[in-house]
């Protein structure tokens, strides 16, 4: 039985703004990517969303990114890679300590935003992240990708790794996500959507907006938390999965 991790960012609030519909969407993922306040997020919001996952037992990822809260970390910057490996374990060791506060356990880092984008395309950054997660644990699992540099750098580093696909991004022939700023580079269709999820967790493929089918390796697929139907969209890819011979489970598990 093919197997696959359905993850989702969360813990965006910040302060008095909500983001995201946390708790709606909890029952129906298997990992949380919980922000730890650069791109957003702030320490009630952490010990809260650590709490929610322990709760419905889904596993806690730290959810690293640029120090930009007012691009929600969507914007690019330039860092070294000093820069870039004590910034990862900065906040690292920041959720960690929710984490271990609430007797549960620290499973898997994910960069988010810009930090991502760079990392799958910039080995040296890609390598800095995974040093980085490798000496808090070496047990911790590195999200990435699939087949870009951050996965490799991973597994160079001595990390285990998963490879991640998007149910709702359009894909580009060399496996990169269409850039946010084309046309329909998200999906937002749920059926749509679950249909691309269904074929990349049943047949490693998926298609790419120039036509064509692209072989895809996934470990785990991405939930946006932040559409506006984020708890449906959810629940009907979790279901649909399973409906399709798919066993849904955390990497970790």
């Amino acid at each position: 039985m093919r197997s696959i991790d359905l993850n989702c960012d969360m813990g965006e609030s910040f302060g008095a703004w909500t983001m995201g519909q946390d708790s709606e969407v909890m029952p129906w993922i298997t990992s949380a990517n919980i922000a730890c306040g650069f791109h957003a997020g702030d320490s009630a919001t952490m010990r809260r969303t650590v709490a929610l996952a322990k709760r419905h037992g889904v596993a806690i990822g730290a959810h690293v990114s640029l120090p930009d809260l007012q691009g929600f970390g969507r914007r690019e910057m330039r860092v070294s890679t000093d820069e870039a490996y004590a910034l990862t374990l900065y906040q690292i060791g920041a959720l960690a300590a929710f984490v271990r506060a609430e007797g549960a356990r620290l499973v898997h880092v994910k960069p988010h935003g810009a930090l991502y984008n760079m990392a799958a395309k910039d080995a040296a950054l890609a390598e800095a992240i995974a040093r980085a997660a490798h000496a808090f644990d070496p047990a911790l699992v590195l999200v990435g990708l699939a087949a870009s540099a951050l996965p490799q750098a991973g597994e160079k580093a001595g990390l285990r790794v998963a490879h991640e696909a998007f149910a709702d991004r359009r894909y580009e022939a060399h496996g990169s996500l269409t850039p946010r700023h084309e046309a329909g580079a998200v999906i937002d269709d749920v059926d749509t959507a679950v249909a691309q999820a269904v074929k990349i967790g049943t047949q490693g493929k998926v298609d790419i907006r120039a036509g064509g089918t692209l072989q895809l390796r996934a470990d785990t697929i991405c939930v946006h938390g932040d559409r506006p139907d984020a708890a449906k969209f959810a629940r009907r890819l979790r279901e649909a999965l399973e409906e399709a011979g798919v066993r849904v489970t955390a990497v970790s598990g």
